[in-house]
């Protein structure tokens, strides 16, 4: 195996380990946040007391995302010189601005943990709003390096000289805001939709109608809620990012739809596998005329098809059911919380059916499912580029060797830390179930937030 295949697979094997990690620490401060505000406006405790063991659950993944943030950051200058030099060069930015926006969410996120009950309620609910604006804006930062690997501006290479430098347009690149935008929507859904597993899952382990399956119920409801939201929004986005690459990736889109001929009226083809013989979705659902649509709002749009570009330019073309695994779990996400609310509201049922609490369980996993297949379709589907069309992943790529030791060192730390966060996180739990602090809420001496 060559050391190009390896640092890819080091590195996409750290990314996919970190950003569970990532994206669940911009996900479950707002669900904190809404568990507090709550609070504050209905003084009902139950929902103190989720906002409080939610902030126990965000401090141990925190604790987590930073030392695999800090690998993947390591990784960048041990496996891709060429691309760092070009990063430290031209995007520097988003790095320099992310260790402030970092110091703003851990620095809050203590005076909250530690201070809740010597401040007023408006000052933990202005705490917890910068401790979501320090997680999202760090990962907008961060993720803003992928936008401009996409859509890269702010400099020109000639003779592979870096010429011509506008750290500021490098940073406000084409696709800067609707990476951005999708990157903090999906996020949101991720954040609430894990909750939301375990609190349908707490529900099946404990009798209809206790106190305990109340607690959660409520819970169940406000993640449902909140997550069918950003996941109607989040579809939205994903509009604009099929707009944005027909503009600025075509030959990503056409490989995520397993077109290969330029037509009007392109059809959006759902499932199936891309065959490259026969150069055509095997077992694929058509929809006439639906991506054309799709990429500039126009049933006459023309979409190019991956024929118009050398064999070489082509990505992987497996992205075609990464995409569509990333659309049909957001889709799912959509429809859940529909269904809830038509059975509660609607239909006045006051208990789920088994089937539906089980979907409700796998709806958590599945979205952090939905969040690798759709890293994996942006990475994967922008290559061969590491810079596209400026910077081929080949040419970014140390020469110094050793990765396989490398891999092997790194993937024993995830395990360990994969395992660590279970067993802490099961470890706290048991010793501080909910009715532990449901039996506290009920004494007004003790503290709310101890």
């Amino acid at each position: 195996m060559d050391d190009l295949v390896l640092a890819r697979s080091l590195f996409g094997t750290t990314m996919a380990f970190h950003i569970i990690f990532a994206t669940l620490g911009v996900g479950i401060p707002l669900m904190i946040l809404a568990g507090e505000i709550l609070y504050q406006k209905t003084k009902d405790q139950d929902y103190a007391i989720m906002a409080k063991r939610w902030t126990k659950t965000f401090a141990v993944l925190l604790g987590v995302g930073i030392p695999t943030g800090t690998i993947a950051g390591v990784q960048l200058s041990l496996l891709w010189p060429g691309f760092m030099e070009v990063v430290g060069r031209v995007m520097a930015l988003p790095f320099q601005i992310e260790i402030y926006a970092f110091f703003i969410e851990a620095l809050f996120m203590s005076i909250y943990v530690y201070a809740a009950n010597r401040i007023a309620p408006w000052m933990r609910i202005v705490s917890l709003i910068l401790v979501a604006i320090g997680g999202l804006a760090s990962a907008v930062l961060i993720t803003n390096v992928h936008a401009f690997e996409g859509t890269p501006a702010g400099f020109r290479m000639v003779n592979g000289e870096i010429t011509d430098v506008d750290p500021w347009k490098a940073f406000f690149n084409p696709s800067f805001f609707v990476t951005a935008g999708h990157v903090a929507l999906s996020a949101y859904v991720v954040g609430s939709f894990a909750i939301a597993s375990v609190a349908a899952f707490k529900m099946l382990r404990n009798p209809f109608g206790s106190r305990i399956y109340q607690f959660h119920k409520k819970a169940l409801m406000l993640c449902l809620i909140i997550g069918g939201i950003f996941a109607f929004f989040t579809a939205m986005n994903g509009h604009e990012s099929a707009q944005m690459l027909h503009e600025y990736q075509p030959e990503k889109l056409a490989a995520a739809e397993g077109l290969f001929e330029t037509q009007s009226y392109a059809p959006l083809t759902i499932g199936g596998y891309t065959d490259r013989a026969t150069q055509e979705v095997k077992w694929g659902i058509e929809i006439p005329w639906a991506l054309s649509f799709l990429s500039g709002n126009s049933f006459e749009t023309e979409v190019i098809g991956l024929n118009d570009f050398p064999e070489e330019y082509w990505p992987p073309l497996f992205v075609h059911t990464l995409f569509n695994g990333m659309v049909g779990i957001g889709s799912l996400l959509i429809l859940l919380p529909l269904i809830a609310i038509v059975w509660k509201k609607f239909l006045k049922k006051d208990r789920f059916p088994k089937w539906l609490m089980w979907l409700f369980v796998a709806s958590g996993p599945l979205a952090v499912l939905a969040i690798e297949f759709g890293w994996i379709f942006a990475c994967t589907g922008r290559q061969p580029w590491t810079i596209y069309r400026i910077l081929s992943t080949e040419d970014s790529v140390t020469a110094s060797g050793n990765i396989g030791i490398l891999f092997i060192l790194f993937v024993s730390i995830y395990i360990i830390l994969a395992v660590s966060v279970v067993l802490v996180l099961l470890y706290y739990f048991k010793r501080n179930p909910v009715e532990k602090d449901l039996n506290k809420a009920k004494n007004p001496e003790v503290p709310l937030y101890s």
